[in-house]
């Protein structure tokens, strides 16, 4: 399943690539994550329960950061396994600053779901990643504002 979007940051394009590349924010941020640790530069492992309708349940994977052209793009690959099945994605992230304060992160990808859980969440996946997306952002504009 394709995913693809925008959202518009009131802060300024360096700061937002610092903080979107930043482990303990993604990890406070991003909702369902319970550990992300760096193993390698741009390499992380996590472990995240997710909710997608009555399936529930905890994956453990890696991150990976790569193609990073700070403050402008980076590509993130995830992929996870779990118990309910396993979830793999691809996308890119890219940031454009629409004036000196403010950034647009558009972001697209791919998501990918096997296993008992994906004959259940593929039907909400759309609904329930853009949900999640957008939690991810506000809560890092939440960062951002009371660190300014």
């Amino acid at each position: 399943m394709k995913i693809s979007g925008a959202y518009t940051i009131r802060a300024k394009r360096d700061a937002v690539f610092a903080r979107l590349t930043d482990p303990q924010a993604i990890a406070s941020c991003l909702p369902g994550v319970e550990s992300l640790n760096q193993v390698a530069p741009d390499q992380y492992e996590m472990a995240m329960t997710v909710a997608i309708g009555p399936v529930k349940g905890t994956f453990t994977g890696k991150v990976q950061l790569s193609e990073i052209n700070p403050p402008d793009s980076y590509r993130m690959a995830i992929e996870g396994q779990g118990k309910p099945g396993f979830a793999r994605g691809n996308g890119t992230v890219q940031l454009r600053a629409i004036d000196d304060q403010t950034t647009e992160i558009a972001y697209e990808g791919d998501v990918e779901l096997g296993g008992p859980f994906a004959g259940v969440a593929q039907r909400m996946l759309g609904g329930v990643a853009k949900r999640m997306i957008e939690q991810f952002f506000s809560c890092i504009e939440r960062q951002m504002s009371a660190s300014a």
